[in-house]
């Protein structure tokens, strides 16, 4: 990351920059849909590796569900100097800490990163993931559809069947 915050001082790039650039993109076609539905049937949080300055944009589009990520530091002038973790394995252990207070997690998600989060979930599956993640990880449903995942989240962790 520090790496990353080099080239945005060499570029001259600060913080308002990068959130116009995130501003001007729109959700997957079909998330909003899908997480006003899920939040319609369950608590929705979003668990991510990115930073909550950087996510605020996209999240106002998806109505603002709640999101556990990371944290920039910046200076007045937009400037990012820094930046904190939540934890090691934030994802997974922020699942960890849900099933300790005894709520039933679904986790779903694409990359390598997720795969933690997924396998300590009550229940997990992997949306849009590369085939090569999908090969690895045989023993956990794919799916590249919302409908299919939402009809997986409601067998697996609400106990219904069909959509």
């Amino acid at each position: 990351m520090n790496f990353r915050l080099d080239i945005l001082r060499d570029k001259g790039l600060k913080l308002p920059d990068i959130q116009e650039v995130i501003g001007s993109m729109d959700p997957l076609p079909g998330a909003v849909e899908f997480i006003d539905t899920v939040r319609s049937e369950a608590q929705v949080i979003i668990l991510s590796d990115t930073f909550t300055q950087f996510a605020q944009p996209l999240m106002k589009k998806l109505g603002y569900p709640t999101l556990f990520c990371n944290t920039l530091e910046v200076a007045r002038d937009g400037t990012i100097t820094g930046f904190k973790l939540r934890q090691d394995e934030g994802k997974k252990m922020a699942v960890r800490a849900l099933k300790g207070i005894h709520l039933k997690v679904m986790a779903a998600g694409d990359s390598y990163n997720d795969i933690g989060m997924i396998q300590e979930a009550d229940t997990g599956a992997l949306f849009r993931a590369p085939e090569s993640i999908v090969a690895q990880f045989p023993e956990t449903p794919a799916f590249e559809q919302y409908g299919d995942l939402l009809a997986h989240m409601r067998t697996k962790l609400l106990g219904q069947s069909g959509v």
